[in-house]
């Protein structure tokens, strides 16, 4: 049974592993990419929900994750494939979820499900084989306060390093993706993982010629004391900012950050580039967004906006050389229509070492 917070249930069947959890349902629209979506970090604590009714046709591959723990809390599907079939199969999504320790529900009314999320917000929610007394595990769900340390959770604890001989980029992980770390390969980038909390001193000493800022899971508040490290390097470093990075690339140049109904998950979203008018089809994966109304237009000027409802979709600093999007230009899963971006950060840091910026 899943219990959400605003006393909604949902009775199905269990699948993965049985053990009982507690965390914010959300719901992702993507028609594909489950395995992508399930092993992303930044789902880190979150019950995912699918909306498309069939998960799992393709199984599992070696190929196509976005880390090697994923931290996803639960996945919920209306039904998923037990013979799948794909000539990359190694596995189908039951087994993987039983190897991961990720519990799983199907046989629910999922588009139910999404409309109470859409019309209530993504709430806490419990997901048990406990179904006799609702409101005992109600009550325990309400009083259960969902944790606040989630990049901590998921950032890796110790440098390492990717090489080649192209530019020397250090990656700050707050949950990053495999798929960044492919578009920085592709463009023959030396790349340095550092963990969420690296200092500026400390990346500053690597000499990079860049720096870039993952996705991750949680709230951005939750993380002060990045900020004085961004304000320290985007002075003195091209620094390149995707999805959470964003949100703290504009909280450390004074904007504000808003917890969104129910966020955007999924690989459909509509995005304008205001200085062409240009449309992309993005994938998308976060609970918050940057405040349009607290950005300070003498240091940043908005370059991206959602077409949908408008939220804020990238950012440019008008002094330093920094740029950053609320999506994600990688595209694992979804449309490649941003993949250009990681062309125009190795350009930025071409730009900055000739010294020929234009903000």
């Amino acid at each position: 049974m899943l219990i959400l917070e605003d006393g909604n249930y949902f009775k199905g069947y269990g699948f993965g592993s049985d053990k009982e959890t507690i965390g914010e349902v959300v719901f992702n629209t993507g028609m594909t990419g489950y395995q992508e979506s399930i092993t992303d970090h930044s789902y880190n604590g979150q019950l995912l929900t699918f909306t498309y009714p069939l998960i799992g046709n393709a199984g599992i591959n070696r190929d196509d994750h976005e880390s090697v723990f994923p931290t996803t809390k639960a996945v919920i599907v209306k039904s998923f494939a037990r013979r799948p079939s794909n000539w990359r199969s190694q596995m189908n999504l039951d087994e993987f979820l039983k190897e991961k320790e990720i519990p799983g529900l199907t046989g629910v009314d999922t588009r139910r499900l999404t409309k109470v999320i859409r019309e209530h917000g993504a709430m806490k929610a419990i997901l048990t084989d406990e179904t006799e007394d609702i409101e005992t595990l109600l009550e325990r769900l309400r009083n259960t306060e969902l944790d606040h340390d989630q990049v901590a959770q998921v950032s890796t604890t110790r440098p390492y390093v990717s090489p080649d001989k192209g530019k020397k980029v250090v990656v700050i992980d707050f949950g990053l993706k495999h798929s960044i770390l492919n578009e920085l390969n592709k463009r023959a980038c030396h790349v340095t993982v550092m963990p969420y909390d690296t200092k500026a001193e400390t990346i500053l000493n690597l000499d990079p010629d860049g720096v870039m800022l993952t996705n991750g899971p949680g709230d951005p508040t939750d993380l002060p004391e990045v900020l004085n490290m961004i304000k320290e390097i985007q002075q003195k470093v091209p620094v390149f900012g995707i999805c959470l990075g964003h949100q703290l690339i504009a909280l450390a140049n004074g904007a504000k950050t808003y917890k969104m109904n129910f966020g955007h998950r999924g690989f459909n979203h509509p995005v304008k580039e205001i200085a062409t008018g240009k449309i992309a089809f993005t994938s998308q994966n976060h609970g918050y967004a940057v405040e349009a109304a607290s950005i300070d237009p003498a240091f940043l000027r908005v370059t991206h906006t959602e077409i949908n409802d408008g939220t804020v979709e990238g950012l440019r600093h008008r002094v330093h050389p920094v740029f950053s999007v609320q999506y994600h230009p990688d595209a694992a899963p979804g449309p490649h229509d941003a993949e250009d971006l990681f062309d125009q950060f190795t350009e930025l840091m071409d730009s900055w070492k000739g010294g020929n910026l234009d903000a």
